[in-house]
């Protein structure tokens, strides 16, 4: 199929150069093309729903930064929020007042959180959390679930997400047998794993970890009863809950799936759309949890740029628009709408579409996946194909079989009524 895979001449040429001056040219391995084939393909322009390569290509954007974009991109809402804080300096690595208003806002959405810190990554805090759990309940101990990411601090580098699933691998070199002894993992979906696991470890365990809604191996749902099981399993022998809602926070519902499913973690971690497309992530819980954390108590926790004024102004620019113009309901409107079509064109097809709020996953096989173990390794060659085909027709997926899509309020019906249309004839074809 041709397309706009025909005209990738400086793209080509960019990543030439790049393979010279960064490992594997690029600075995040998911963004290389490697499970997908060919070159990645540099980005010069977003606009809304779509981005615009240095070639000139336009593409229709499912990726959205990897689920920041909310809004779309270059939001004038979010990019009048960053501009008019960038002109009063970008960083003062002081207290400022878009914290408060960016604390208060999460608050409000999420009211499972008493006291919440703001950090610069995802994975930051993830590790945060985790060493607020161990500090808490004075356990070393966690429990995770293969498939689920939680960033790339070392001790969670264990049966993690798409990204070493995309390269094929088990777990990442570089992390000693004693920085993961202390990481237990269960599949997804399973209680009787979990019941075993905490019947030998029980009194060890600091913090279950979870993904509520999974989507970083595949868009893996779990049942409402399932999270209430790891919530009362957890209450019984004095482990703590995390909700890593670094995804699903502010995608999936308001207060994100904590809201969605009705279930109170002690603590929970954000990014993504909290800081509205700029680096930052955030965690939180129940106060007398928190006020552990420096300088009230003895768990150390610091960053230089933690909470820096653009991102915070950002992501309470994102949050606003959002609450104040019905985004979630539309979003998750529209979401389902595009689900449905592209459903209904494929019918018959051995595939399987999955959605939960603004996110999708298309799944190349006829079995429905709610953990890691039930997805078919051979579907990443399948879609190879899907992603490139997509791509000559101008529509940019994440170029993985196992990471997720994401709409954004700048796509429009028509837009991913077209997007249903073409996507459902490269999967027929296939």
């Amino acid at each position: 199929m041709t397309g706009l895979l025909d005209n990738l001449g400086k793209s080509k040429l960019f990543y030439l150069r790049a393979l010279r001056s960064m490992p594997g040219g690029v600075n995040s391995p998911v963004r290389a093309f490697k499970a997908v084939g060919g070159a990645p393909i540099y980005m010069e322009r977003g606009d809304g729903a779509f981005i615009t390569d240095i070639d000139e290509n336009r593409y229709l954007d499912f990726v959205g930064s990897w689920g920041p974009l909310i809004l779309g991109h270059a939001h004038p809402t979010v990019q009048r929020a960053i501009n008019q804080t960038a002109a009063l300096g970008t960083s003062f690595g002081t207290v400022h007042e878009n914290e408060i208003l960016l604390a208060e806002k999460i608050k409000r959405l999420c009211p499972h959180i008493d006291l919440i810190r703001f950090v610069s990554s995802g994975t930051e805090a993830v590790m945060s959390a985790i060493r607020v759990a161990r500090g808490f309940t004075k356990r070393d101990k966690i429990l995770k679930f293969s498939g689920c990411y939680h960033g790339h601090a070392d001790y969670l580098l264990v049966a993690a997400g798409s990204g070493l699933a995309t390269l094929g691998i088990p777990s990442s070199a570089g992390v000693p047998e004693d920085f993961a002894k202390h990481t237990l993992v269960a599949p997804l979906n399973d209680t009787g794993a979990v019941e075993t696991i905490f019947a030998k470890y029980g009194a060890e365990i600091a913090a279950v970890i979870i993904e509520p809604v999974p989507a970083n191996n595949g868009l893996l749902l779990q049942s409402r009863n399932y999270l209430s099981f790891l919530r009362e399993i957890t209450k019984k022998y004095g482990a703590l809950l995390i909700f890593d809602e670094v995804i699903s926070g502010f995608r999936v519902a308001p207060g994100g799936a904590a809201e969605y499913y009705g279930i109170v973690p002690d603590l929970a971690t954000y990014g993504k759309v909290v800081g509205g497309g700029l680096p930052v992530g955030a965690f939180g819980g129940q106060g007398d949890i928190m006020r552990l954390l420096a300088p009230l108590g003895p768990i150390y926790q610091a960053g230089t740029l933690s909470g820096n004024p653009l991102a915070l102004a950002a992501g309470l620019a994102t949050l606003e628009f959002l609450e104040n113009n019905d985004g979630w309901r539309k979003l998750e409107y529209e979401t389902r709408e595009f689900v449905q079509n592209l459903r209904r064109e494929i019918r018959g097809c051995p595939v399987n579409v999955t959605t939960i709020g603004s996110i999708f996953w298309i799944n190349l096989q006829p079995e429905t996946a709610s953990k890691a173990e039930e997805i078919n390794p051979a579907n990443a060659e399948k879609y190879g194909v899907l992603f490139n085909r997509a791509l000559s027709l101008g529509i940019y997926m994440a170029p993985s079989a196992y990471e997720v899509g994401f709409v954004s309020t700048s796509h429009s019906r028509a837009d991913l009524a077209d997007a249903a249309q073409k996507l459902a004839i490269i999967i027929k074809a296939l």
